[in-house]
C-alpha cells in the first residue's frame, strides 16, 4: 500500500490552511512540510495496524497482519480454517468448531505462569501473530482434536478432590 498519496493529501491540506495566515504562515508550512513527513507516516502506520488488529479479532482464528515493505505497509490475511461440509464427509459428522459461531465475541481473563506466558508469546512471533490470535487458533486446534463432548478424568478414589481458583 502506498501511502504517499495520503502523506501528499495532508501536506496540500496544510499548505491551503496556511494560504489563510498569509505570506509568512505559508512559509512556515513549506518549511514544516518535510519534517513532519515521517510522522505522518508513522501515524498512518499506527492506525493501519489498529485496524488489522480489529480485524483479527473478528476475523479468529484467522488474522491481517501488517508489514512493512520498505516503507510501503502491506497487508497480510490468513483466513480462518474452511470447515469441511456435512455431506462431504462419511457418516455426515463435519469437522470444525465444537459449538456454532454466531460471531459474538467475549473476553475472559488467562492466568499463567511468567514461563508459559513467555513461551505462549515467543511461539505466536514466531508465528507472526498476536498473543490472542494464537491462543484463539490454539484453543480451536484442541477442541478440534478432542472432538464434541467433555472428556472425564479418572481419579483416583484414595485421594481428596480439590478445588482452586475463584468465582463472583
Amino acid at each position: 500500500m502506498d501511502l504517499r498519496q495520503y502523506v501528499d493529501d495532508i501536506h496540500r491540506q496544510l499548505l491551503v490552511a496556511a494560504d489563510a495566515g498569509g505570506d509568512d504562515a505559508r512559509a512556515l508550512a513549506e518549511r514544516l512540510v518535510a519534517p513532519l513527513d515521517a510522522a505522518i507516516r508513522l501515524t498512518l502506520q499506527d492506525a493501519l495496524a489498529a485496524a488489522a488488529d480489529e480485524i483479527t479479532c473478528e476475523l479468529a482464528p484467522g488474522s491481517v497482519e501488517l508489514r512493512l515493505r520498505g516503507r510501503d505497509p502491506e497487508f497480510v490475511v490468513t483466513p480462518p480454517p474452511v470447515d469441511t461440509a456435512v455431506d462431504d464427509v462419511p457418516g455426515g459428522a463435519a469437522p470444525g468448531p465444537v459449538e456454532p459461531d454466531d460471531g459474538a465475541m467475549s473476553r475472559i481473563n488467562l492466568r499463567l505462569s511468567d514461563h508459559l506466558k513467555a513461551r505462549v508469546e515467543q511461539a505466536a512471533g514466531a508465528e507472526g501473530l498476536s498473543v490472542n490470535s494464537w491462543l484463539v487458533r490454539a484453543a480451536t486446534a484442541a477442541l478440534e482434536r478432542t472432538g464434541p463432548g467433555p472428556r472425564r478424568e479418572h481419579r483416583s478414589s484414595h485421594g481428596s478432590q480439590r478445588y482452586t481458583g475463584w468465582a463472583r
